[in-house]
């Protein structure tokens, strides 16, 4: 659990930096982006390996068919990731898209997971999402895109997302666990 605990804490530290240190971040120029980005890679690397050497604690469990709820979560997380990158319909209506996407990520795997590094893992990324949105809230108002792609980047993101399910299907079932059974 440390390893995984460390791995968190890399992740939120990295990602609040900017917020948190303004003026630090400013000085520090591209090397502070490339100094983030090894800490944030670092922390994943360490949240990964952390996850898979903790034991198993079991703390609730997961109702029949959890699965298929996670399944549909996981299409609305992965699409709402893509929104800023394709830029459509909610591109200029939805602030945080990102953050929103790690909420309900978090919460589709807290439904199918009830172990304690699940809980640690899943729950800490899912307050720091609701964190950093606040965070962002409090810096300023929200200056909406006047323009996106529309329905040609709901299109894309369509894609994108159904791409993305499929491999991480493929490498969840390589690691054992099978995500369109309903049951984990």
């Amino acid at each position: 659990m440390p390893v995984l605990i460390l791995g968190l804490l890399l992740w939120v530290l990295a990602h609040t930096f900017k917020r948190m240190a303004p003026g630090l971040r400013a000085r520090m120029g591209d090397a502070g982006k490339g100094l983030v980005a090894a800490l944030i890679l670092l922390g994943v690397l360490l949240m990964v390996i952390g996850y898979r050497q903790t034991d198993f604690i079991p703390i609730y469990n997961p109702f029949p068919g959890a699965g298929h709820l996670n399944n549909t979560l996981m299409l609305i997380s992965v699409f709402l990731f893509g929104v800023g990158g394709t830029k459509g319909t909610l591109y200029t209506r939805m602030r945080h898209p990102m953050l929103w996407g790690t909420v309900v990520w978090a919460v589709a795997h807290l439904l199918v997971n009830g172990d304690l590094a699940s809980i640690v893992l899943f729950g800490c990324l899912a307050i720091w999402a609701f964190i950093e949105m606040s965070l962002i809230n409090g810096a300023g108002p929200w200056l909406r895109p006047v323009h996106g792609r529309g329905l040609k980047g709901d299109a894309m993101n369509l894609v994108g997302t159904v791409v993305i399910i499929g491999v991480a299907a493929l490498i969840h079932q390589w690691l054992g666990h099978p995500v369109f059974l309903g049951n984990y």
